[in-house]
């Protein structure tokens, strides 16, 4: 009897996965579906905390894509070993701080270490030449494959036919001709496949599904790693992060202002870590001060938080400050007017 073979797809969520483990599985090819979890995914996170992202559903792209294909997800932690890909990238950065090319060789890199233990054949990704303009480019998709180890069991099905042969074409476990020739960054093609296979209501390309290819978030990554003196991080770091304004308005502290009332009952988990202050004579957002104010950095602090208050435009907003001690002291203040909050604090 001919060897039933069996595939392991890295799922990100997106579509290009999703179609590219499909059009393997339509070959009799059994895939499973590997998503690796470093932290600094999109999906699950803001969106499960901001109003603005209310009208649509909540939900884990990466299982929604399993569903769809009807295939089993392996979810994988790789925080901690992810972090020299972060700190350390042997490629450097794209247009900010995203490890593109390192980050694709190091998945593909452990999906190899998984295919060999569980007994799979090759490895399935959804990357096409040219849709991503550092990881994607012709001239480094032989990169990932030689440097993650995959060599020829790498197999690219959304683009199979501008690139060599893969050993599972050339061992006749896949036809090539089945396999596609997408080429660039238009998304076309994959939504008029997408359309052919059914499928509808899925994730629409933003930047990629990392927060690491965001200015914003970017910019925050670094102020933290300049602060300390070291580029290290833990996960509590980078969650937060993500969540609320950042402000720094003196050297020695920043601040993390709850934009809406979501994300002050996410940071309401952080405030015993915080210094934390919160308007109470008006209506207004929890605030962490994240570093060390002395007396003079505690009062403006307290004003910036009394800006973002409901008493704004008041003359005076009591701001209740609770120290890491649990003690407690309240500043009546004069909020800082927006125009003496120079663009520079904004992080």
């Amino acid at each position: 009897m001919s060897k039933h073979h069996k595939a392991v797809a890295l799922i990100s969520g997106g579509l290009d996965s999703l179609l590219a483990a499909r059009v393997v599985m339509d070959q009799g090819i059994h895939v499973e579906g590997i998503n690796f979890f470093t932290g600094f995914c999109v999906e699950g996170h803001t969106h499960a905390i901001r109003k603005q992202h209310r009208a649509r559903p909540k939900r884990n792209n990466a299982l929604w894509v399993a569903e769809q294909l009807g295939i089993r997800l392996h979810l994988i932690d790789i925080i901690e070993e992810y972090k020299q890909v972060v700190i350390n990238p042997r490629h450097g950065y794209g247009a900010n701080l995203n490890p593109c090319l390192d980050c694709k060789v190091f998945m593909v890199g452990k999906a190899l270490e998984w295919m060999n233990t569980q007994g799979f054949d090759f490895i399935v990704t959804g990357e096409v030449i040219g849709q991503r303009p550092k990881s994607q480019r012709r001239v480094n998709l032989p990169v990932v494959a030689r440097e993650s180890g995959a060599h020829d069991r790498l197999v690219r099905p959304l683009c199979a036919r501008n690139l060599p042969p893969t050993l599972p074409e050339r061992e006749g476990w896949l036809e090539r001709d089945k396999l596609l020739a997408f080429n660039g960054r238009s998304r076309k093609p994959q939504m008029a496949l997408a359309a052919h296979y059914g499928f509808e209501d899925y994730a629409q390309p933003a930047g990629g599904c990392c927060f690491l290819t965001d200015r914003q978030y970017s910019q925050k990554l670094s102020d933290l790693w300049q602060t300390r003196g070291e580029r290290n991080y833990e996960l509590d770091d980078i969650m937060l992060l993500k969540v609320g304004r950042h402000l720094r308005p003196c050297p020695g502290f920043k601040l993390i202002v709850g934009r809406e009332e979501g994300e002050n009952r996410y940071l309401e988990g952080y405030r015993r870590r915080y210094v934390h202050m919160i308007p109470v004579s008006h209506p207004g957002p929890l605030v962490l001060l994240d570093g060390e104010a002395d007396a003079h950095g505690l009062e403006l602090a307290a004003r910036i938080a009394a800006r973002f208050s409901k008493g704004r435009d008041d003359a005076e907003v009591t701001i209740e400050v609770t120290g890491k001690d649990g003690a407690v002291r309240n500043y009546t203040v004069s909020p800082l007017p927006s125009a003496q909050i120079p663009p520079e604090w904004y992080l």
